[in-house]
């Protein structure tokens, strides 16, 4: 690891932290303004498409097979984020993998409440299925609330009856939304991005009148059985280390076949600091490499 690398992510996010805002516009214009000057290489295509009803880009690398394709979920608790705010993990993820992508633009509250999100991860995964990729050559991936979305729409898919993804990457899940882990408080110092007051704030956006516990609203409380395999990554300097770890363990008991990574020091999302930290381009391949026997 490069202690110097993540030492400068941290001096960044110290001055100029996109979640620190006090209200969710603010944290909106704060997450566009912090990417909208990132630039789009030459050699890879994004294409807006209407998913089903919900606004989705893909992303198409020289790399990405047209017979594979990944269905992500952005991060920013249910409230913030967009397809323009992810766009550089997503390009990397879609080089890595050698798959298609579709960013998904799902609705997020206060304006739009659970299940809103969950309903449109499932329409986008019901597009991609509907466009000629079997079932088999699609993954579900996303990060954070994304990370959570995923789990969710898995949930929602079989219980619905609906064909399975053939596998799903969360990384940094948010998987329960009543934030009930032990490392809300005993991460609270490590963790640089993500505070327990900001994601209640956050949660409450979200649920609404609805309940937490829903199992895709927190699948951290949902029955897991015949889930697709699935990886998790999640940094040890995290708040959320707990969903994860807990997400496995009930996993383990319905016989999901669950891998969990857990990257030492590293913090929420480090993924999306790729550009200056090696192990944000390490987790990404290992995604792909992750992805790489299931969707063949």
């Amino acid at each position: 690891m490069s202690k110097e690398e993540l030492a400068v992510v941290r001096q960044i996010l110290q001055t100029n932290n996109p979640l620190s805002g006090k209200d969710i516009p603010t944290m909106r214009a704060s997450m566009d303004a912090a990417t909208a000057a990132a630039p789009r290489p030459e050699d890879v295509r994004y294409e807006p498409v209407d998913a089903g009803g919900v606004p989705a880009e893909w992303t198409i690398a020289p790399e990405s097979r047209d017979e594979r394709s990944i269905v992500y979920f952005h991060g920013g608790g249910y409230a913030i984020g967009s397809i323009e705010s992810h766009r550089g993990l997503v390009t990397r993820l879609a080089r890595a993998a050698k798959a298609r992508v579709l960013s998904v633009d799902y609705r997020l509250g206060p304006e739009h409440p659970y299940p809103a999100a969950v309903e449109d991860g499932v329409a986008a995964f019901d597009f991609v299925a509907s466009q000629g990729t079997s079932p088999s050559s699609i993954a579900l991936a996303g990060d954070s609330a994304g990370g959570g979305l995923t789990a969710a729409t898995l949930v929602a898919l079989r219980d619905q009856g609906k064909p399975l993804p053939a596998a799903a990457a969360c990384i940094s899940p948010w998987l329960d939304l009543t934030l009930s882990g032990d490392s809300v408080k005993t991460k609270a110092d490590e963790d640089p991005l993500v505070e327990e007051g900001m994601l209640r704030m956050m949660a409450d956006a979200y649920i609404g009148p609805g309940d937490a516990k829903s199992p895709t609203a927190s699948p951290l409380f949902a029955d897991l059985a015949g889930l697709p395999p699935t990886l998790v990554q999640v940094g040890s300097a995290e708040i959320l280390l707990d969903d994860s770890t807990r997400f496995a363990e009930c996993a383990g008991r319905a016989g999901v076949e669950l891998e969990l990574r857990i990257w030492p020091d590293m913090i929420h999302v480090w993924h999306a600091f790729a550009d200056l930290l090696s192990e944000g381009r390490e987790a990404i391949e290992e995604i792909a490499v992750f992805l790489e026997p299931r969707l063949s």
